[in-house]
């Protein structure tokens, strides 16, 4: 980045930390871009005239004598659509040998929508894997967190849904990812000739951590233009959000400031909010709808950034591998769209809701039974069926792998409520097990 002639150049820090320096400053913007000895950096605090910067690369080696010019500008993002089948840093420059990107410059990290151009969300957002639509239906401008252990395959699940799922543009926000994990997104898409419809900006665990908190803000200003000027319906897949709050945490550590819950900073709540309330249905059609992972540190859900997502999100989706079919399933019981009932029997065929429930609850009679088993009880003959019926539910449903339409998944299900019980134990109502039973 050149610098323009008449620019002001400071050269006395008065303060270096790990991250950051302090210089006395005037006329400096909130979050506005420095160059402090040639390494990027941003305003994260002003007090009066003592200016903090945060430099990216960290503060190693610099001198007290440094350079500093204020670029007079906050991060941005060249917007248009150039954007689409693309992948960028977390300062929005290329990084897949492509062209520079022509559009207009827009600062990111805006406000979130202004409730009154919000509508109620009501359009169905299909995903092709059953654990989800069936059971957890997603709306668009809904905002939810996929939960998973780190071992757990959740950025497959990530690129599963990318490829399948049945809206307009997919934007994926990637911070402290592995190289491979980021040539296997990029191969995937690639290869399934998606390219064109996604963009994506990826920090790997090789870049500094802390440009991690520019990604997401990255994904949103890319996902606000398509969603607000061109009326699409535009998903956001952000992984992983736990990355994202380690970065936080680094950054206000090494500021001093005094950590809150789990080492996390105080503002982790409002940090995390400013994110999820991106998400939002407008009036005109276009939508903004945001998966994100949030990775379990041995899987504790109390955790500071579970516990606030959980209050910040419209539920959560849970990945944990089924010992009976030895897949990756979305639980069924530990997951949750607040959301569904805006959709299901709505956008969805009519039966949705009862089967759903119907099912669910059948597969809470095989848990029962399991652990009557493993008590070293007798098993009823109910019980063997319904452990039967859960491990081919589990197995032609809640596996990740299973790639069905919502009208296929019911079908499906009706299918195994015949195989497995007589229509008065699934306890759906008659006119529904008069048109679908498939044992007639």
């Amino acid at each position: 980045m050149a610098t323009t002639a008449f620019q002001k150049i400071y050269t006395k820090l008065t303060q270096i930390t790990k991250a950051t320096c302090m210089l006395r400053a005037t006329e400096v913007g909130a979050e506005e871009l420095a160059l402090v000895d040639g390494r990027l950096a941003q305003v994260v605090k002003i007090d009066g005239e003592d200016v903090t910067l945060q430099v990216f690369e960290g503060t190693g080696g610099l001198p007290t004598n440094a350079e500093v010019t204020f670029l007079g500008k906050a991060p941005s993002l060249r917007v248009g659509d150039d954007l689409a089948g693309r992948f960028f840093n977390a300062y929005g420059h290329p990084i897949d040998g492509g062209p520079e990107l022509q559009g207009r410059e827009v600062e990111i990290g805006g406000p979130s929508v202004n409730p009154v151009r919000r509508k109620q969300p009501s359009e169905l957002i299909a995903t092709g894997i059953a654990g989800i639509d069936l059971n957890n239906t997603l709306v668009s401008g809904q905002k939810i967190p996929f939960f998973a252990d780190p071992d757990q395959p959740f950025n497959q699940v990530m690129a599963m849904v990318a490829l399948r799922a049945k809206t307009d543009k997919i934007i994926l926000g990637a911070m402290g990812m592995t190289n491979d994990d980021y040539l296997y997104f990029k191969n995937v898409f690639t290869n399934a000739g998606a390219l064109d419809r996604i963009v994506s900006f990826v920090n790997t665990t090789e870049d500094p951590a802390v440009e991690r908190l520019l990604v997401p803000d990255m994904a949103l200003t890319a996902a606000e233009y398509f969603a607000v000027e061109k009326n699409e319906k535009v998903l956001v897949l952000l992984t992983d959000m736990t990355s994202y709050a380690d970065s936080l945490a680094i950054v206000s550590n090494r500021m001093d400031q005094i950590p809150s819950k789990d080492s996390m900073p105080g503002s982790l709540y409002s940090d995390l909010a400013k994110i999820y309330e991106k998400a939002v249905q407008f009036p005109e059609g276009g939508s903004i709808t945001i998966i994100a992972v949030t990775t379990l540190s041995g899987g504790d859900i109390t955790h500071a950034v579970p516990d606030n997502t959980g209050y910040i999100t419209e539920g959560q989706l849970f990945l944990r591998r089924d010992s009976d079919i030895g897949k990756v399933i979305v639980d069924p019981f530990r997951s949750l769209s607040r959301l569904k009932q805006l959709v299901a029997g709505k956008k969805t065929r009519r039966d949705h809701p009862q089967v759903m429930n119907a099912a669910v609850r059948l597969y809470a009679d095989a848990a029962n039974a399991r652990t009557k088993m493993e008590n070293g009880f007798d098993l009823t003959d109910y019980d063997e069926r319904a452990l039967a019926f859960a491990k081919d539910y589990s197995e032609q449903l809640l596996a990740i792998d299973v790639n069905l339409d919502t009208q296929q998944m019911l079908d499906v299900t009706w299918k195994l409520f015949a195989e497995h019980f007589k229509p008065e134990e699934v306890n759906i109502k008659k006119e529904l097990v008069d048109e679908f039973w498939q044992g007639k």
